[in-house]
């Protein structure tokens, strides 16, 4: 990870203060696009000028209106590849969902379904060694995702909310897409058989989830028997965190509604 001296830092805020947009700056320091984002966020952060800084609106606490699908599929990238933290430098804690740089089509979905949920707030971008931190602040993170808890997620509970677990009843695709793009793929599987005395080679789809929870597999699993998907749990290497698809019907439904990475 390259690191940008404070020099250079102070220089992209002068110019974006200034009114240079922020792709110019970029070009012009040879800084990435999303650390100057991020530089440009925790400035107006700093100064009280992030949008819904002074007033928020929250779902839970104010009632205000939610994009359901949006919020179905990100809670199933929460699930997978989110975080909340909090840090002494921000009022509010952030949530980051670290996305694989090989699928920026995903990156892209994931900062359009928080900027859907959290209308109020603004989106950056972090750049870490061949992946990005899609990140954004709120007070009311923990209201949305009272998931989140001491410790990493296998190790503790999870079960959804009554309220979270209408919405994923409501939109499942969404929610299954979610947890597929953080931790699943499309992948193909192959084998033999014999044929006529002759052994031929068949490729076959096949869609592949792992995650240690075994409440979060669960989410999973409950979705995928919801939405009639044939389903089995798999050990690889001693490890019983995998649930496949493999069923032709079924990987027929989930290329219809998810498909591959992008």
């Amino acid at each position: 990870m390259t690191i940008h001296s404070t020099e250079v830092r102070q220089k992209a805020l002068t110019l974006l203060r200034n009114g240079t947009k922020g792709a110019d700056v970029a070009r012009q320091l040879n800084v990435p696009r999303g650390t100057i984002s991020y530089w440009l966020h925790i400035d107006r952060s700093k100064r009280g000028e992030c949008p819904g800084a002074h007033n928020p609106s929250c779902y839970r606490c104010d009632g205000t209106a939610l994009d359901e699908p949006a919020y179905a599929y990100l809670l199933g990238l929460y699930l997978g590849d989110g975080h909340i933290s909090q840090c002494s430098a921000h009022r509010a804690p952030s949530l980051m969902i670290t996305l694989d740089d090989a699928w920026p089509g995903i990156q892209d979905e994931a900062e359009a379904a928080l900027r859907k949920v959290f209308p109020d707030n603004a989106t950056c971008r972090v750049r870490r060694t061949g992946c990005h931190n899609i990140k954004l602040y709120s007070k009311h993170l923990v209201c949305y995702f009272p998931q989140h808890g001491p410790g990493r997620k296998h190790e503790r509970g999870i079960a959804l909310e009554s309220w979270q677990q209408k919405i994923v009843d409501a939109h499942p695709w969404q929610f299954v897409r979610g947890l597929i793009h953080s931790d699943g793929c499309r992948l193909t599987n192959w084998t033999t058989r014999i044929v006529s005395g002759e052994r031929k080679r068949y490729e076959y789809p096949r869609y592949w989830f792992t995650n240690v929870s075994d409440d979060i597999r669960r989410l999973y699993t409950d979705a995928l028997d919801a939405l009639g998907i044939t389903w089995t749990h798999c050990t690889r290497a001693g490890k019983p965190y995998n649930i496949s698809v493999a069923r032709r019907a079924s990987v027929d439904l989930l290329d219809a509604h998810v498909g591959p990475k992008y």
